[in-house]
């Protein structure tokens, strides 16, 4: 009883995606839950490539007085709770790519499975989660100021001040994350110093809209040291115990 035109809107979404991002990358054909959840897909809309708004509504009716979205903050607790900040190269060394895309499966289903062991596997599908953002998390109308004050503290928190306030929320959450991760106690096991982190973590946030490979490898440079500014310099402070 469902029109043809509703499946035919989302089928076109999701083909221009995957033209502009690629497919989804595993080592396995996709399993019957896979299918049947990407079946169900058009009705239960996933929390991966969609906008920070369409995710805060989605979860609305389940977690209303919530302020950011459910699927950041609990993968964020898993990869601290399975001692990601004493694991050697978190956020560089990916986690399974099975295991990651089993894991995407349950969190579209608000849940997190209790047997998880790799810190690398929430921390890769965090990762993913921030990339496949349907706008960037730092949106494309404020790119050009990050890049232009990517050494100057004082303008890059002031763009982040700028910015929406659910992407504000949201990246002053993820700089706080990240914040845990540069502690010298941490860095001496994880090997993930602030400029490590700063690199795996930028196109995550910026996306270059460029084709000039040029422009990319200069601009690539920029993302990463106004990432590391923020993650040295910005007070977020006023971000704890906020979910």
């Amino acid at each position: 009883g469902v029109a043809i035109s509703t499946y035919a809107k989302y089928c076109y979404n999701k083909l221009q995606k995957a033209a502009l991002t690629g497919a989804k990358k595993g080592l396995k054909k996709p399993n019957i839950e896979e299918i049947r959840h990407a079946k169900n897909a058009v009705f239960n809309p996933s929390m991966f490539g969609s906008s920070l708004q369409d995710i805060i509504a989605m979860q609305k009716e389940k977690y209303p007085e919530r302020q950011l979205p459910w699927v950041q903050t609990r993968l964020s607790e898993e990869v601290l709770a399975l001692n990601g900040d004493q694991t050697e190269g978190i956020f560089r060394v990916p986690g399974d790519i099975d295991e990651v895309n089993a894991l995407k499966l349950q969190v579209d289903q608000w849940k997190i499975p209790t047997g998880l062991e790799d810190p690398h596997v929430p921390a890769s599908l965090l990762k993913l989660w921030y990339r496949e953002l349907e706008e960037p998390l730092i949106p494309h109308e404020f790119y050009e100021q990050c890049i232009t004050h990517y050494e100057n503290p004082e303008a890059a928190i002031a763009v982040v001040h700028s910015l929406p306030r659910i992407n504000k929320m949201v990246l002053c959450y993820l700089i706080r994350f990240l914040q845990v991760f540069v502690q010298p106690g941490n860095v001496a096991v994880t090997k993930m110093d602030v400029n490590n982190l700063a690199m795996v973590m930028a196109p995550n946030c910026l996306r270059c809209q460029s084709d000039d490979p040029r422009i990319i490898f200069e601009n690539t440079r920029k993302e990463m040291s106004f990432i590391r500014v923020l993650i040295q310099h910005l007070d977020t402070s006023f971000m704890e115990g906020i979910l």
